[in-house]
């Protein structure tokens, strides 16, 4: 199970509308642009590991995909699979409680791995490749994984753009952050998020090449835009969104500026 200030952030049942909300929006679109342009057409065996509520799994299920979705919450599972009933024409394969740790599936099982969220709260390394070796070894040769993380800056951003540096117990969070990506909210501040790690894109590089990945990218998803104050005045408007995302494709894996973004995603490969 996670840990218990862990369990108790994602009961609270808000991961299933998170990416319909704020920037949340622009993680979904980008997340979803960037996995399209590496997939085959379908049909394929998706495996979404710590896969929430089943936002990712649901929409590869839709596009033809044959997605299991696995993750460690009661909640999420249930959710996911409500969603999938209400999709009867492309439903899930399978959803059940499981940990990235330790999979309950075949070697060799599966074309593509999601672990769009669990590298965020195993706080350390050894676990982190353990969890990238379970993908590794579930991947048939050749097989995709791509893996999310939290970028190092993620709440120095979010503080400087948002107004959460007034905030003393923000602050101290954030240089522990910067520190050594230990992310941690005692009070259970809402907004805060919850026990994480946040990495630096060499850092997932290294982990994924421990665990015998052939790492292809790692790019930044939202970029600066995902800590824009105004960001729904923005988005709303149809010319301004396809030029943020023209831009953000630009600078996604430009050395120089990559850490600026809330999240990282990078693609790896199965020798």
């Amino acid at each position: 199970m996670p840990a218990e200030d862990v369990a108790a952030y994602y009961n609270q049942g808000r991961e299933q509308e998170r990416l319909t909300r704020d920037s949340g929006k622009l993680e979904l679109v980008r997340t979803q642009e960037i996995i399209q342009r590496y997939l085959s057409p379908p049909p394929a065996a998706v495996l979404d590991i710590g896969g929430g509520a089943g936002v990712y799994a649901l929409w590869l299920a839709r596009l033809g995909y044959t997605v299991h979705l696995v993750d460690l919450m009661a909640l999420h599972i249930e959710q996911a699979l409500q969603a999938s009933a209400r999709q009867p024409d492309h439903p899930l394969a399978s959803a059940r409680i499981g940990n990235a740790l330790q999979l309950d599936f075949p070697d060799g099982s599966a074309d593509v791995v999601l672990l769009l969220g669990p590298l965020y709260h195993l706080t350390e390394r050894g676990d982190r490749v353990q969890a990238l070796r379970e993908a590794c070894r579930i991947l048939k040769p050749s097989g995709l994984l791509f893996a999310a993380t939290i970028s190092r800056f993620a709440s120095l951003l979010d503080g400087l753009m948002r107004g959460f540096l007034t905030d003393a117990r923000f602050a101290e969070l954030t240089a522990q952050d910067l520190t050594d990506g230990q992310h941690r909210n005692p009070g259970q501040q809402p907004g805060y998020f919850t026990t994480a790690y946040f990495h630096y894109p060499t850092e997932i590089q290294a982990e994924a090449a421990d665990a015998g990945f052939q790492v292809e990218a790692t790019l930044a998803v939202e970029g600066p835009a995902g800590f824009m104050p105004n960001f729904d005045q923005f988005w709303d408007d149809q010319t301004l969104r396809q030029r943020l995302l023209r831009l953000l494709r630009i600078i996604e894996s430009d050395p120089a500026i990559i850490s600026a973004t809330g999240h990282l995603l990078t693609i790896g490969r199965k020798p």
